[in-house]
């Protein structure tokens, strides 16, 4: 090896080589300083580039990007977030026909419907209501009632109706049916049902149902008071 590395710092030697042989070692000294030996290398490693990072970071790096590019309300004027209000249920409006001896109100008192739907009630005779029905808008009801010398007017729709008085009566200007035809039109749910209650408006109509039941069970079993039905008073003279 010794012998090698004399002839090859021979420059005689050197400029005696065919040309094209060992082109590397023709070739004059660079100006330039001598790269770093291997030790120096390592003692100042190069900064990794750019565009080499891990998955997770490139990911956070564009939602940071994203953050930075989206418009930022000036410092100072940041708004707190809005809470979400629920969703407030409208009170269910429940209709009570009934004279104002009883109050109805304080049995619905703090009772609710599903267990988050308020009751509304509003209590009236049928002599101080009247009502306008719709084939697709249900049923407007107006009322006119006299509470404690006041006089209070109101327009709604009712949810349900509660019958607690007689739609018929013989006396006069007692005669209550179209309002209870009314309320059936307009599709309202009621107890006792709006059916029932136009059905009772006529005793000998009630009677006859009740002649049904007669002849289903026997006399024995349902005996009735026997009857005589006239349309009008011509057949009794």
């Amino acid at each position: 090896m010794n012998f090698l590395r004399r002839r090859l710092s021979d420059s005689s030697f050197v400029a005696n080589l065919p040309n094209g042989y060992m082109p590397d070692l023709q070739r004059p000294e660079s100006s330039s300083s001598s790269p770093a030996s291997p030790a120096t290398e390592r003692r100042h490693p190069q900064p990794l580039a750019a565009s080499f990072s891990s998955p997770g970071s490139s990911l956070f790096s564009s939602f940071s990007s994203a953050m930075k590019q989206s418009p930022q309300p000036p410092s100072g004027l940041m708004e707190p977030p809005t809470p979400v209000t629920p969703v407030v249920q409208r009170p269910r409006i429940l209709l009570v026909i009934d004279d104002a001896h009883t109050d109805w109100s304080k049995y619905f008192h703090g009772k609710k419907v599903n267990g988050d739907i308020e009751i509304r009630v509003e209590q009236a005779e049928f002599s101080e209501l009247n009502l306008a029905a719709y084939v697709t808008g249900g049923c407007m009801v107006d009322m006119q009632v006299v509470r404690n010398g006041t006089k209070i007017v109101r327009s709604f729709k009712p949810d349900f109706i509660l019958v607690r008085q007689h739609a018929y009566s013989m006396a006069l200007a007692e005669d209550y049916r179209s309002l209870v035809i009314g309320l059936q039109y307009g599709g309202l749910p009621a107890v006792n049902s709006l059916y029932s209650v136009y059905n009772f408006c006529s005793k000998p109509w009630v009677f006859s149902q009740l002649i049904k039941i007669f002849h289903s069970l026997g006399p024995e079993k349902f005996p009735l008071v026997e009857q005589t039905f006239f349309p009008n008073h011509k057949p009794m003279e």
